[in-house]
């Protein structure tokens, strides 16, 4: 009789792994259909909702993609990451696949997908009275990497305005990622940041949100979504899903509250609580910061180059029909 308990105790034993193995393949298979790429991000930001919308509710699954979203801090090392293979698709200012094409790289970068449509940064200074741009003459500002869209997008503003960068101390040299502590520390009048950033000097107390770089700058193709042009040649059917993946984050966002939205996307910023989250959002919105279509028009990727043109990174226009591939994303 004991022995009989015993053999049936080995055949249940038995018979629970081989399900759990059974169970495992298939998972394993599931994940195995799947196509992964690597997508490339210049920075963490709420100001790209719709892409954290995308993922977090499965949209590339569905879409046969299995997603990894990278930081490579600034636009110079997603272009890298992306010429290198590390990463298949990368995601920062349209600005960096012209310089990547006037390099004379043979399997340059191709835009494929737009998101925002205007700057997403903040001018954050010191004191709280009404903000006016001829305020910023004679202060210093730390303004962004050279070189960069947030630069060269608040000169081109300046310059709009009749204010030459001249009349100010327009500050170039600190790196993206340290310029809160930068200002935390006393160093300039004002800074130009993205959220949640902004927001947490603000409630930190250490300065005070006074103008939306977005409003003054106008719409252009700000970051935008590249690959290799052998890449996009090569794997139609991961750019089309990947872009529909997108625009179905887009969609959702525009046809969600501010809350619903920072709720799903609540897990992607640990540090920053869902009322902050839901208060950036709204911010964004009112900003009016996301393309409701991945289409990219030629005339903002010409607006693109007229602001690269302003701060001398560009002597001459470069041809849209090269850099833009609007295939897989609807007018």
């Amino acid at each position: 009789m004991k022995k009989m308990i015993l053999t049936l105790i080995a055949v249940i034993i038995i018979v629970i792994l081989a399900i759990g193995v059974f169970y495992g393949k298939g998972k394993n298979n599931e994940k195995g259909d799947l196509t992964k790429i690597t997508v490339s991000e210049v920075a963490h930001s709420v100001f790209y909702a719709p892409m954290y919308v995308a993922d977090a509710l499965g949209y590339f699954e569905e879409e046969g993609l299995d997603v990894d979203i990278i930081l490579s801090n600034g636009a110079d090392s997603v272009a890298a990451s992306v010429i290198s293979g590390d990463s298949q698709i990368g995601f920062c200012g349209s600005e960096q696949s012209i310089y990547i094409y006037n390099g004379g790289e043979k399997d340059y970068l191709i835009n494929f997908a737009g998101l925002t449509k205007r700057d997403g940064s903040f001018i954050v200074g010191r004191t709280d009275k009404e903000f006016n741009v001829n305020d910023l003459k004679g202060k210093h500002i730390i303004a962004g990497r050279e070189g960069g869209m947030p630069a060269m997008t608040l000169a081109y503003t300046l310059n709009e305005q009749g204010i030459s960068l001249d009349d100010l101390n327009f500050d170039t040299s600190i790196a993206f990622a340290s310029m809160s502590g930068a200002f935390i520390g006393g160093t300039g009048d004002y800074v130009a940041l993205f959220e949640p950033t902004a927001l947490e000097l603000e409630k930190q107390g250490y300065g005070y949100v006074v103008a939306s770089l977005g409003k003054l700058g106008g719409e252009v193709p700000y970051t935008a979504f590249m690959a290799k042009k052998s890449y996009i040649k090569n794997n139609p059917d991961v750019i089309r899903g990947f872009t529909k993946a997108i625009q179905r984050g887009i969609d959702y966002t525009f046809e969600n509250t501010d809350e619903k939205i920072a709720e799903v996307i609540l897990s992607y910023f640990p540090d920053t609580s869902s009322n902050d989250l839901k208060e950036v959002i709204k911010r964004y919105r009112e900003n009016d910061s996301w393309f409701e279509t991945t289409y990219i028009t030629e005339e903002g990727f010409k607006r693109i180059q007229d602001i690269m043109m302003n701060s001398n990174k560009l002597e001459n226009y470069v041809s849209y029909e090269d850099l833009v591939n609007n295939e897989y994303s609807k007018k």
